[in-house]
């Protein structure tokens, strides 16, 4: 009996072979997925390979995210770099090293409301500026956010320094890729205070400077920003001639105008000149225009002011107000005005690299007296410096370039369309 019936129907491994297959190939198309987003594959990539699989089926792109929205939670995985690894940082920054006690402040990530923010991929961000120079032109928070981005570039290659009248430069030869920064506080022409000379800023808010601009056309994306200089006491020129002052610094000049105008007025002249000299010749370029980065002084910056904090702003500790808030809507504005400008033209894209709010919320990152090596090592020094406007490498700033990347992965993907 047993054996008539198995020489007339199929044994049952043979039926088990149909659910078998199918979810096999559930299991592979679900892995090609998951691998896909765990180790975060350039997003261009994996749209490629998605294209490949189903060639009949548009590709389907992420949607674009609001990173400027979110808070700071505790992490286990550390920096990128450190200290000693990378050489490209400057000394007054490098806070562990300088004798630094916690290092607490490294263990912090950026939590977007709306979408999660992947870790900076060194290798993602060589592929996307490929054949580029990507130009910083700004002050020392600029400086500190390219020498942060070099940190973290440097763990996969080291660049070369490429001389050049007018700029710093770094090459990265695999990728045909220069990273440079231009000194230019104010984006537009002036000369900043300094011991001895003058003790205010000159600035004409009508011409840009040409420190940077004069290389403007070998520029494929241009990182604006500025703020802090356009603080301290200005006089400020238009045409040629005086249009006002910021805190009185001469005794001629009565016009007081305070900052907000000069600084809208200094942005506005810059995006003007790059729509009207870059693209305007039928040359595309990309620019960015990275917010306002608050400083943290507890007390005057210029009296002894502190800050001394070791942890983030928690959820409603600190609000975007007052002079943040209202330099970071003024950049905003003009963007957005100058977007309007610029609509019809082709090759022309320009966004927001938004750090003000993040930035805001963390007090702790700063060198503070640490902008020194070991500032107690003789005891509590009767006159105490501290640096709360830059940020420690590494640190909080190495998250600027964790939301630059996926901006330039989505510029790169609109510029495909």
């Amino acid at each position: 009996m047993i054996s008539n019936r198995f020489s007339t129907k199929l044994p049952l491994s043979v039926y088990a072979l149909p659910p078998v297959a199918l979810l096999c190939f559930c299991v592979y198309f679900y892995s090609l997925s998951f691998t896909s987003s765990f180790f975060h594959i350039p997003h261009f990539v994996s749209i490629a390979n998605q294209s490949s699989l189903f060639a009949s089926t548009p590709p389907v792109y992420e949607k674009p995210c609001n990173y400027s929205n979110g808070k700071w939670v505790h992490t286990k995985r550390g920096p990128l770099y450190n200290g000693t690894t990378c050489v490209k940082m400057k000394k007054n920054q490098n806070c562990i090293t300088n004798g630094r006690p916690d290092s607490g402040f490294l263990y912090w990530r950026w939590k977007p409301s709306e979408c999660h923010l992947p870790r900076f991929d060194p290798n993602t961000f060589l592929q996307l500026i490929s054949n580029k120079h990507v130009a910083f032109v700004g002050d020392s928070v600029s400086r500190n956010h390219l020498e942060s981005l070099l940190c973290m570039l440097s763990t996969v290659i080291k660049p070369n320094r490429v001389q050049h009248l007018g700029s710093r430069r770094w090459l990265f030869p695999s990728h045909n890729a220069i990273l440079s920064f231009y000194w230019s506080p104010f984006l537009v022409q002036g000369v900043q205070r300094k011991t001895p000379g003058p003790l205010y800023n000159t600035v004409h808010l009508d011409i840009v400077d040409m420190r940077w601009a004069r290389d403007m056309e070998e520029m494929d994306m241009i990182v604006l920003s500025l703020g802090h200089w356009f603080l301290v006491p200005s006089v400020f020129y238009e045409g040629g001639k005086v249009l006002g002052c910021m805190s009185h610094p001469v005794s001629n000049c009565t016009a007081e105008i305070g900052f907000y105008g000069p600084i809208r007025r200094a942005l506005r002249t810059v995006l003007n000149s790059i729509i009207e000299r870059k693209v305007g010749k039928g040359n595309g370029v990309d620019v960015i225009l990275r917010t306002y980065s608050p400083s943290h002084f507890e007390g005057d910056w210029d009296k002894g002011g502190t800050c001394s904090k070791t942890r983030p702003y928690g959820i409603g500790e600190k609000q975007l107000e007052g002079n943040d808030a209202e330099i970071r809507r003024i950049e905003m504005e003009e963007v957005e005005n100058a977007q309007a400008r610029a609509k019809q033209i082709r090759g022309f894209r320009l966004e927001v690299l938004d750090v003000t709010k993040l930035a805001l919320l963390r007090p702790d990152g700063h060198p503070g007296p640490y902008m020194n090596p070991f500032p107690f090592a003789n005891g509590v020094p009767k006159v105490l410096q501290s640096d709360c406007v830059h940020w420690c490498l590494p640190g909080p700033i190495d998250t600027w370039s964790e939301v630059f990347v996926q901006m330039m992965k989505n510029m790169a993907r609109v510029a495909r369309e």
